[in-house]
């Protein structure tokens, strides 16, 4: 995917290293005093944390608790976890200013989350205006996105985010290089601007450089990045900046944007993803490439199915998560780094509730909302208390199983 100049760190799905420059890394008043890693902790006795839901980056995660406070650990560089500073943090910590949440969705280097209100707040870079609050300033607290709408769902890409409204309108904000805006344009944008095509949305999501959304009609639609089909319409080519409709003519209960490809559960609860599929993160039992869904191998009945950076996961009826596509430190979950080109279990026994591939990495929430991620652990991702082991993978910190992230400080 193209990149603007922002400061020196990682792009979702991909690595980088770009030359910063002033109107790319500015920070807010708010300016760190903290060190860039936190001490690891004995972690032996620590309790587990609780939490509702559980959104995984690229390096690292958010979820939200009971009582609505948000909390997130992992790589800090870009202030991403909203704690006032730009310090990695290797257990969950509470995201600052006080604000009730109902939703967080974490990206790369930035993460944006609903209010028990309606508001979308967001936090960390800011160099494509994926904030949405009329700037370039990256904010280590988090700021209000601009315009005064009320939302219902709130979701982040590679350096652009959108949201639905309580209208079922989509408006998106932030890079648009690829058309991943939906607004009939390829121009960047400060402050959210309204999808195009006029359609009633429940959710969308958004992925490396593409966004897809169900309609109140079930029906999914994609636009933005098309390299490789992952907007689904049939074609492996020719970027869309407005809303196209995904073939096949199934009727989607849920869809999911990664970064190479798209996943969705339809209504008669049967998983499917198209794009690309050299890692078998479409889970098809191949590596080839397809414009159209292509059901995921097993015939399983599935609840939820998310499209990660280059794998995926889903939790069956039976609250069992699977998951398929390149295995890098473990991040399959199945106690191997082999890459599955057909659904695996992660290993462990445990009842899923949900689960949320990432970059390198997966968390899931229990059905009693225990946390557990899994894959690598370089920048404390795994919120385990430590930025090392339990295992090494390729030559980094990693699990191949699910561990159970501990409380928050």
């Amino acid at each position: 995917m193209p990149f603007r100049t922002v400061c020196t760190g990682r792009r979702f799905g991909l690595t980088v290293i770009l030359v910063a420059t002033a109107a790319g890394c500015r920070e807010d008043a708010e300016s760190p005093t903290t060190p860039n890693a936190e001490p690891p902790l004995a972690v032996t006795a620590a309790a587990g944390i609780t939490l509702a839901e559980v959104s995984t980056g690229y390096v690292h995660a958010c979820g939200v608790a009971a009582d609505n406070q948000a909390y997130c650990w992992g790589n800090n560089n870009e202030g991403q976890l909203g704690d006032g500073t730009i310090t990695d943090r290797f257990r969950p910590v509470p995201v600052k200013r006080g604000l009730a949440f109902v939703q967080v969705s974490a990206s790369d280097q930035h993460t944006c989350g609903l209010t028990t209100g309606g508001q979308v707040y967001c936090w960390g870079v800011n160099s494509d205006g994926q904030l949405g609050n009329g700037t370039h300033t990256r904010k280590l607290l988090p700021a209000l996105v601009s315009g005064g709408r009320r939302y219902v769902w709130v979701t982040t890409g590679g350096g652009f985010s959108c949201a639905v409204t309580t209208a079922n309108r989509a408006y998106c904000w932030g890079a648009n290089s690829q058309g991943q805006l939906g607004d009939g344009t390829n121009t960047a944008r400060l402050t959210p601007v309204a999808v195009a095509g006029g359609l009633g949305f429940r959710r969308v999501v958004s992925g490396g450089a593409h966004t897809c959304g169900i309609t109140l009609a079930n029906k999914a639609y994609c636009w933005g990045d098309n390299d490789n089909g992952k907007l689904g319409n049939g074609t492996s080519s020719g970027d869309r900046n407005v809303p196209v409709a995904v073939a096949g003519g199934l009727t989607f209960g849920q869809v999911t944007a990664g970064n190479v490809h798209s996943c969705g559960v339809t209504t008669g609860d049967k998983a499917y993803c198209w794009g690309h599929n050299v890692d078998g993160s479409l889970g098809d039992g191949t590596a080839t490439d397809r414009s159209v869904p292509k059901a995921v191998a097993g015939g399983r009945s599935y609840a939820q199915v998310v499209a990660g950076v280059s794998h995926s996961c889903g939790v069956t009826l039976a609250h069992v998560a699977y998951c398929w596509g390149d295995n890098f430190a473990g991040k399959l979950g199945d106690g191997t780094e082999t890459t599955r080109f057909a659904p695996v279990a992660v290993a462990g026994g445990i009842q899923f509730s949900g689960v949320a591939p990432g970059g390198v990495n997966t968390c899931g929430v229990t059905t009693t909302k225990a946390v557990y991620c899994w894959g690598q652990n370089a920048f404390g991702q795994l919120g385990i208390g430590t930025n090392t082991g339990p295992e090494e993978c390729q030559f980094v910190p990693c699990s191949t199983r699910p561990r159970r992230v501990i409380a928050g400080s």
